[in-house]
């Protein structure tokens, strides 16, 4: 990544794209802006990017559109979504076509710089080559293997996780301290083609904090009223040696 990262802004409000264009140089960032998608497609074939933040709606197609097509040419670009509030919809599909985080309008600059800063430390880097890494997650007094789907705790012995137990813990470590909705947990583990009404991210939970019951440092997880799941214990990345 260049030491000053490069941001494509895609948007056809004109004073979204000057705010983000004065205050994220302000902040560090290379930006380049779009008013739709001809501009968008046109800014890609000519330019190298780190990150995009892609408003769904646009006068000439869908941000949507733009960013499944993105995944096939160019998935090493991470993709932030600018939705309207009432819009969820739509961010369940962006996350579902590798939007890597979504934010509704309007909104403040100054998160959605923290959000650009967060997923850009997320982004793999495109470095020379070097010895290979795997990453690992370490929480409470666990650790997450995604590479070989493994759980362990601190005595070293596996965690026994069915499948879609594993998946579900590993959504919630991907987005550390995200609230998470029930609707949220079901497209990111299951698909949108699930009935949307069932009950089965309350079981896995339910689960999950059985077999965590030990953890030591109290609930691992936090139910949020009419809000959803959210994890509460600190969560670190790292890589190591593969």
């Amino acid at each position: 990544m260049q030491s000053q990262p490069h941001i494509l802004v895609v948007d056809d409000d004109r004073e979204i794209r000057t705010l983000l264009g004065r205050y994220l140089d302000g902040q560090g960032f290379r930006v380049s802006v779009a008013a739709d998608r001809r501009e968008c497609e046109q800014k890609l074939a000519t330019g190298q990017f780190d990150l995009m933040v892609l408003d769904v709606m646009l006068p000439d197609g869908s941000g949507l559109d733009i960013c499944r097509s993105l995944r096939d040419r160019k998935p090493h670009i991470p993709v932030i979504l600018l939705t309207a509030l009432k819009e969820d919809v739509d961010r369940i599909i962006g996350l579902e076509l590798g939007a890597d985080d979504y934010l509704g309008k309007p909104f403040n600059p100054r998160e959605l710089t923290a959000r650009i800063r967060a997923v850009l430390r997320r982004a793999a880097p495109e470095d020379a080559p070097a010895a290979p890494r795997a990453r690992i997650y370490r929480f409470a007094s666990y650790s997450l293997e995604p590479d070989t789907r493994k759980v362990i705790d601190a005595q070293g012995d596996l965690v026994d996780l069915t499948g879609a137990e594993f998946d579900l813990l590993q959504v919630f470590l991907d987005r550390p301290g995200r609230l998470l909705s029930r609707d949220q947990l079901l497209d990111l583990t299951q698909g949108r083609e699930r009935d949307p009404l069932e009950r089965s991210v309350d079981v896995l939970m339910s689960r999950l904090r059985r077999k965590f019951a030990e953890a030591g440092d109290g609930p691992l997880f936090k139910t949020v009223r009419n809000g959803g799941y959210q994890l509460t214990a600190r969560v670190e990345a790292v890589e190591i040696e593969a």
